[in-house]
């Protein structure tokens, strides 16, 4: 079909709305076909956030992705403004380990990691097994450090645990998410109920106004960023933090994974995920400002403006 300026003008401005854009049915939390869920189930492991647009809400941007990105179907994944490719190529380049680089996320190097099964979860999980048809028990940790139990098919790059008896499978990421991990397993009137305690994986911490202050206060060595938009920083803004721009990211994301860096936005939320982002990269001492630079202007410098 022909692209019209209009719906030219309308993809291009959903495509520069954030780094990863995903064109698929449904949206991340109700994929509407099979080719689109699998591609954000491999984003889900990958990344802490990231848009989707449902093409089956606008047959204008349906139809016309096709041609804009001369590729005849969806889902369509675009990375800073770049066609990756659809579910088969996302795929490919999630089992070769090209998909970290496409993403900009560390390629983890992960060992086995230690997991811990409980005597009731190894019992169920053991018996569950054996009716499993030979199919491979898949534990994996999302970039929100959630964790899912599955039976599936061996898939490649995975590492491989023994633990209490019970063979598990986890993608490198997940490995490294998942050490320390406890499976344990409770009965219902439904049947068992698996629980998967991730003890010992990274979170993003919470710092309150006044928390952060006394850092800057005792002179601590922190990356203090501001993630709204220079709109918003020309309206008001914390002394000493920076705005995060492509260079500020580049600068971060070549900084020792222990680095401390403290994000900041209106509320907290914008920063929260820019948190988990870089949580995702593999860094381990990030935070995020409980309430952002309003609750700075309420709690610690009136002089800040609010707006």
């Amino acid at each position: 079909m022909a692209l019209s300026p209009e719906v030219q003008e309308r993809i291009e401005s959903l495509i520069r709305a954030d780094r990863v854009v995903l064109f698929m049915k449904g949206n991340r939390r109700a994929p509407q076909c099979g080719f689109s869920a699998q591609v954000v189930q491999i984003l889900d492991r990958l990344l802490p956030d990231y848009s989707t647009f449902d093409v089956l809400s606008d047959a204008g941007v349906r139809e016309g992705i096709k041609a804009y990105s001369s590729w005849p179907t969806i889902p369509q994944l675009y990375v800073g403004g770049e066609f990756v490719g659809g579910c088969d190529i996302v795929k490919e380049l999630f089992q070769t380990g090209e998909i970290f680089g496409t993403l900009g996320v560390e390629a983890p190097t992960a060992a086995a990691p230690t997991i811990h099964v409980t005597d009731a979860a190894a019992t169920e999980l053991r018996r569950l097994a054996a009716d499993a048809g030979g199919r491979t028990l898949h534990l994996a940790v999302d970039a929100h450090h959630q964790p899912g139990l599955y039976f599936g098919p061996d898939e490649d790059g995975e590492l491989t645990v023994v633990a209490n008896g019970v063979t598990l499978a986890l993608d490198p990421l997940s490995a490294v998410r998942a050490e320390g991990a406890t499976i344990d397993a409770r009965q219902t009137p439904d049947g068992p109920a698996f629980q998967v305690d991730l003890q010992g994986a990274a979170r993003v911490r919470q710092l309150e106004p006044g928390d952060v202050k006394a850092l800057l206060d005792r002179g601590e060595k922190f990356a203090f960023v501001d993630v709204r938009t220079a709109e918003e920083r020309a309206t008001a803004h914390i002394p000493g933090t920076r705005l995060l721009d492509d260079a500020l990211r580049a600068e971060l994301e070549g900084l020792d994974r222990d680095a401390s860096i403290v994000f900041h936005c209106h509320h907290g939320g914008r920063s929260q995920r820019a948190a988990e982002h870089f949580l995702a990269l593999g860094f381990r001492n990030v935070a995020n400002l409980a309430g952002g630079i309003d609750a700075w202007s309420q709690q610690v410098d009136p002089s800040v403006p609010r707006y």
